[in-house]
Formats: C-alpha cells, sequence, structure tokens
C-alpha cells in the first residue's frame, strides 16, 4: 500500500517588494527559517508559510491568512507599533471587531496587500 502521510502544510505568500516584506513579517515577530533572496520561509508559534518574491496584485488582495491569537488587541497595539516606528508601504492596521463566528479579530495588511486576521476565539456566544 502507497504511502500517503502528510507531515505538514504551508502556503506561499506574495510580495510587491520581498525585503519589505520579510522586514514586516519579522517586525511583526516572524521567526525567519531561511531566505534565499527570493523564497523565505517564515514561523510564528510553531506555523510557517513561505514568503516569495512573486507579485500579482488581484493574488496577494485575496490572500489571507487566519491567525489564532489569544489577545487580538495586543496584536492591533503591537502591529500599530511595528508601523510606527517605520513605514512598510501599504500595510496598515485595523482595530479589532467581533466578528459573528465568535472572535475578536485585529486586520493588518502587509505591504502587498495581504490580510492577516489575528483572530482571538471569545468560546460560546
Amino acid at each position: 500500500m502507497a504511502n500517503l502521510n502528510a507531515s505538514d502544510i504551508k502556503t506561499f505568500v506574495g510580495s510587491k517588494i520581498f525585503d519589505e516584506s520579510r522586514d514586516f513579517y519579522v517586525a511583526m515577530g516572524w521567526k525567519l527559517n531561511f531566505d534565499a533572496g527570493d523564497l523565505a520561509e517564515l514561523e510564528l508559534g510553531g506555523c510557517r508559510f513561505y514568503l516569495q518574491a512573486y507579485y500579482q496584485r488581484q493574488w496577494c488582495e485575496n490572500c489571507m491568512l487566519h491567525i489564532t491569537v489569544e489577545d487580538a488587541e495586543a496584536w492591533y497595539r503591537h502591529a500599530l507599533a511595528v508601523l510606527e516606528a517605520r513605514s512598510y508601504g501599504a500595510a496598515r492596521a485595523q482595530a479589532p471587531r467581533k466578528q459573528r463566528y465568535g472572535a475578536l479579530v485585529t486586520h493588518v495588511w502587509d505591504p502587498a496587500g495581504v490580510l492577516l486576521h489575528f483572530a482571538q476565539p471569545l468560546g460560546e456566544t
């Protein structure tokens, strides 16, 4: 019988300006596992993705990462501090809002327009 086990799954995320996006994620707290100049692996809390030097506006602006966190408000404050310390192009943050699915969510857009959902589960509603 064929071995069809999988041990990991990672998404690829685009970047308009690779160095700017990589630096943004590192400033936000991701660990840079490797950087090949046009492809980098970034890790946060044991979860990883590949950042690539490839940009297509529609794709990047429709790409979203949902990150489950313990404190969406803390992530909002952290994102504001990162964005105040240095310009990252079009990167921006939106204050946390309660979502219908039972989470408090801070939205942060990376320099290429990728939307990060820092979602704090609120439990039973």
